[in-house]
């Protein structure tokens, strides 16, 4: 769960509060894309669909966890990622409450069990792993895993979720964690999006966990909805509110470019983001990965498409195994070759029969004359020469 959380007074302090929304110029990244059109898959605690920041952005999802109802939030942290997602304000103007990053994507929640929310406490291990083949099928595009579990390791079910979306062309996004020690699983995954969080001087954060990290974005007092307090609203620390709003830039770009792969989406991601105020690092780097994540610079930055598989791509031979049926395509060429090394290797083996053959008879003819020698066979002095005569 988010380390610090304290409530906010008011709607009007929460919209004051919201820095990260300075930071990214969000205005103007609007004027670019708001998300329409995109659905990002919360997997969390639930979404209060109530709440007066989110009316209208959350669809009816499934709940996981037996009580029936996905809108249901009691913990709150599920509807605080959904609000820095696709929160779209209330009141004239919607000048008040929490504004997301992709106000016109929609929310899918899939609530999950959860002592304490998400990160740092215990979740339903086969619940979320539900939830994320739920996402697919219901033709989400961006999935934000603002959890982390122990359980989701290599080759587990749990992984093998993730790497289902990811042959489904989804975009996994999750958080690094809050212990300042290296990334949790699933953001460690091969593909996954793992982000860390960084401060309002966009400085690391230092409780964030490190490591494979793939980029950053603001994660400190970060203020968002939150319907277990009386305002209705709090400020918390945490990557899971960085890792909600690299969800919500990969769905402005999701909105902008729907030709692109995800890989290709992972890959505007990456080479958009910069170190800024944090001179003398190189990518990868253990706390920011390839930087901070710049939604302004991403949708509008001259970048090549690049490979359909991106960056992120693991070895052609695990890709093979893990992304389901091979194409027509890849088929036909597999049993090209193999009928080609079958042929090879039924040439080879009658040239070996034959080569056999040749060197019996001679080894036989060997064999004769020497027995001939020995018999008093034709030819002088027969047999063989004493040894040391020339």
């Amino acid at each position: 769960m988010l380390l610090t959380s304290a409530p906010v007074a008011s709607a009007d302090a929460v919209r004051d509060a919201q820095w990260p929304l300075t930071v990214y110029d969000a205005e103007k990244v609007w004027k670019t894309s708001q998300g329409a059109g995109v659905t990002v898959a919360v997997v969390d605690s639930g979404v209060d669909s109530s709440h007066p920041d989110l009316t209208g952005q959350v669809l009816p999802g499934k709940d996981f966890t037996g009580a029936g109802d996905p809108h249901k939030d009691s913990l709150g942290h599920g509807t605080a990622m959904a609000s820095l997602i696709a929160g779209h304000g209330h009141g004239a103007n919607d000048s008040l409450g929490v504004m997301g990053l992709a106000p016109k994507a929609k929310i899918l929640p899939l609530r999950v069990n959860a002592t304490r929310g998400t990160i740092d406490g215990k979740i339903d291990t086969a619940g979320w792993t539900a939830g994320v083949r739920y996402a697919v099928e219901q033709g989400a595009s961006v999935i934000n895993l603002s959890l982390d579990d122990s359980s989701a390791y290599p080759g587990s079910k749990a992984a093998k979720a993730i790497e289902y979306a990811q042959s489904h062309d989804v975009v996994v996004v999750a958080a690094a964690g809050n212990d300042a020690g290296t990334v949790n699983y699933p953001a460690a995954l091969p593909g996954v999006v793992a982000v860390s969080a960084v401060d309002k001087s966009l400085s690391p954060w230092s409780k964030s966990n490190t490591g494979n990290v793939i980029v950053a974005a603001p994660g400190v007092e970060v203020a968002q909805a939150d319907p277990t307090t009386a305002s209705g609203y709090a400020v918390a620390d945490g990557t899971s509110g960085s890792t909600a709003y690299v969800s919500a830039i990969v769905a402005l770009l999701r909105s902008k470019y729907p030709d692109l792969t995800a890989g290709q989406i992972i890959n505007r991601l990456i080479k958009s983001a910069s170190f800024v105020n944090n001179k003398g690092k190189t990518a990868p780097d253990e706390e920011l990965g390839y930087g901070i994540a710049r939604p302004g610079t991403a949708l509008t930055m001259d970048i090549p498409k690049g490979p359909k598989e991106g960056p992120l791509a693991k070895s052609s031979s695990s890709t093979s195994t893990n992304s389901g049926a091979a194409s027509e395509d890849d088929d036909s060429t597999s049993q090209a070759k193999k009928k080609k090394k079958s042929s090879s290797g039924s040439i080879l083996l009658i040239a070996g029969i034959a080569g056999a053959v040749v060197v019996i008879a001679i080894l036989f003819a060997v064999l004769r004359s020497r027995r001939n020698g020995r018999n008093g066979g034709p030819g002088p002095g027969g047999g063989v020469p004493p040894q040391g005569t020339g």
